[in-house]
C-alpha cells in the first residue's frame, strides 16, 4: 500500500496541490485570518453571551461601537481574500503583487449592485418596517462571507491576467531614473485598464441582459449549493477523513483540505453569524452545521486526529521509555493543539496500527457532532472565528456556549476510549522491542 501511495498517488495529489491557482488559494486566504480573529473579538464583545454585560454594553453604547469595529473587519472578510489571492498569484510568478491585489478590489466591487432593492427595518418583536431602495452604494454582505466564490474567482482570473501582461511585456516601461514606486504604478496602468474594461463588460451583461449582477449569479448558482453540499455528510468525510489520511503518508492533510474548504466553511459561519447576532440560530432559520468552527473545534482540536487520547494514555499507563518520554514532551502542545511531536516521534505517520484510531477518532466525532446539531442536542455553532491554537474548552465555550464546550469534553473524552486499546498494544510492541535491545547491551 506504501509503494502504491508513493508511486501512484502521491504524486498526483502533489501535482495538485502544487498548482498555481491552489497556491494562490492556500496562501491567498491566510490574509483574511488576523483581522477574522480580531473581528471575532469584537463581535464577542458586542453581542455578549450573558445578559448583564450584554445590557451593560447596549446601554452604554459600547455594543455599537464594538459591532462597528467587527463591520469593519470580520464582515469585510471577501475584500482581504480577493487581494490575498490575487497578491499571491502575481507574487509567486515573481512579479509585484500589490497592484495586482489593487486590481482585484476594483474589479471585485465592479462585478457587485450598486443599488440595495430590499432595506427591512425590525419596529418591535412581532413587525418589521416597509422596506425602500437605496442607490449609488456598496452592498456590505458581498464583502464578506456571501461573496467569498466570487472573491475567488476574481483573484485567480486577476492574478492569471495580470501575470500574463507582465511575462508577455505588455506594460509601460519607464527610465531607469523614474523613482520605483512611481514606475511601478505605471506598469500596472496598461493591464489594469484592460481588465477593469473586461470587469465592465462582464457587469453589462449580467445587468442589461439579466437582470441581476455577477456576484449575485455566483452565489445563487454555485456558492450556495455549494455551501450546502459541504453542510451534509459529504462535508463531513472531507474535513475529518481526508485530512488524517493524508496525514497517515506524512502529509499536512489540514492544510490541504483547509486551503479547499476554507472559503465555504468561513461563508458557512458568516452566515451563522448573521443569525447568530439577528437571535435567530437555529436550525430551523437556515443555520448551517459544518463550518469552520466545526473543523477547527470538533475535528482537529489537540491536532489532527484529535490525539489528546493518545497523549492521556501515554502519561497515565505507558510503560515503554518512548512512549512516557513523548507523552511528557506532547502534554503542552496538545492543549494549543499542536501535534507534530506524535505524528513524527511515536510515530502515527505510517504506523498501521495506531492509523486505526487516528483516522476513526475525528471521523466520530465529526458524525457525532453533526448528529448532535442536527438533533437539536446542541446549537449550531455562532460564526465567531476562534484561532486554531485556543485550547480545547475554551474554544468550544466561544463557539458553542456552555454546550459547546461540555460536547466537546465529551469529544475529548471519547478519544481516550478509541485510542486506548490501540495504544496499549503499541506500548507492549515498544516495551518487547526495549527490553530486547537492553539485553542484547548486556550481553555484548
Amino acid at each position: 500500500m506504501n509503494t502504491w501511495f508513493n508511486d501512484k498517488l502521491l504524486p498526483a495529489v502533489m501535482k495538485f496541490v502544487n498548482t498555481r491557482p491552489l497556491q494562490a488559494i492556500k496562501d491567498g486566504m491566510l490574509y483574511p485570518i488576523p483581522f477574522i480573529v480580531i473581528g471575532a473579538i469584537f463581535l464577542i464583545l458586542g453581542n455578549f453571551p450573558w445578559a448583564p454585560v450584554a445590557n451593560f454594553m447596549t446601554h452604554t453604547g459600547l455594543a455599537a461601537v464594538c459591532n462597528q469595529a467587527y463591520n469593519g473587519s470580520m464582515a469585510i472578510m471577501a475584500v482581504f481574500a480577493v487581494f490575498g489571492i490575487a497578491y499571491s498569484w502575481v507574487r509567486n510568478e515573481g512579479y509585484e503583487g500589490v497592484p495586482a491585489g489593487l486590481l482585484a478590489i476594483v474589479v471585485d466591487i465592479i462585478l457587485q449592485p450598486d443599488t440595495i432593492k430590499t432595506v427591512t427595518s425590525v419596529v418591535d418583536s412581532t413587525k418589521t418596517s416597509t422596506s425602500w431602495m437605496v442607490s449609488n452604494v456598496i452592498d456590505k454582505q458581498w464583502l464578506g462571507g456571501k461573496g467569498m466564490i466570487v472573491a475567488i474567482i476574481v483573484g485567480l482570473l486577476v492574478g492569471w491576467a495580470y501575470s500574463w501582461f507582465m511575462k508577455k511585456g505588455i506594460t509601460i516601461k519607464l527610465p531607469e531614473q523614474v523613482p520605483s514606486n512611481v514606475a511601478a504604478s505605471f506598469t500596472a496602468l496598461v493591464p489594469g485598464a484592460v481588465i477593469v474594461t473586461a470587469a465592465a463588460i462582464v457587469y453589462a451583461i449580467f445587468n442589461l441582459g439579466f437582470g441581476t449582477t455577477f456576484v449575485e449569479w455566483i452565489y445563487k448558482v454555485i456558492q450556495t449549493p455549494l455551501q450546502h453540499a459541504t453542510d451534509g455528510p459529504v462535508g463531513v468525510i472531507i474535513v475529518s477523513f481526508i485530512p488524517v489520511f493524508l496525514w497517515f503518508f506524512g502529509i499536512h492533510g489540514a492544510t490541504i483540505v483547509g486551503g479547499i474548504m476554507t472559503a465555504l466553511l468561513l461563508a458557512n459561519s458568516a452566515d451563522n453569524n448573521a443569525l447568530y447576532r439577528a437571535g435567530e440560530l437555529s436550525l430551523d432559520h437556515g443555520a448551517h452545521i459544518v463550518t469552520q468552527s466545526f473543523m477547527d473545534q470538533y475535528i482537529t482540536v489537540t491536532g489532527s486526529g484529535i490525539t489528546i487520547g493518545l497523549v492521556i494514555f501515554m502519561l497515565v499507563r505507558a510503560k515503554s521509555v518512548q512512549m512516557k518520554t513523548i507523552g511528557k514532551l506532547e502534554i503542552v502542545p496538545a492543549l494549543f493543539n499542536i501535534n507534530e511531536p506524535v505524528l513524527f516521534g511515536l510515530p502515527i505517520v505510517l504506523n498501521p496500527l495506531l492509523a486505526i484510531p487516528f483516522i476513526l477518532t475525528p471521523v466520530l466525532s465529526g458524525f457525532l457532532t453533526y448528529f448532535a446539531i442536527l438533533f437539536k442536542i446542541i446549537p449550531p455553532f455562532n460564526g465567531v472565528y476562534v484561532p486554531w491554537t485556543t485550547p480545547p474548552i475554551i474554544s468550544g465555550l466561544m463557539v458553542g456556549g456552555w454546550q459547546g464546550a461540555l460536547w466537546q469534553l465529551l469529544m475529548l473524552a471519547m478519544t481516550v476510549v478509541v485510542y486506548w486499546p490501540f495504544a496499549k498494544k503499541y506500548d507492549q510492541i515498544l516495551s518487547a522491542q526495549e527490553q530486547a535491545s537492553s539485553t542484547d547491551n548486556a550481553s555484548a
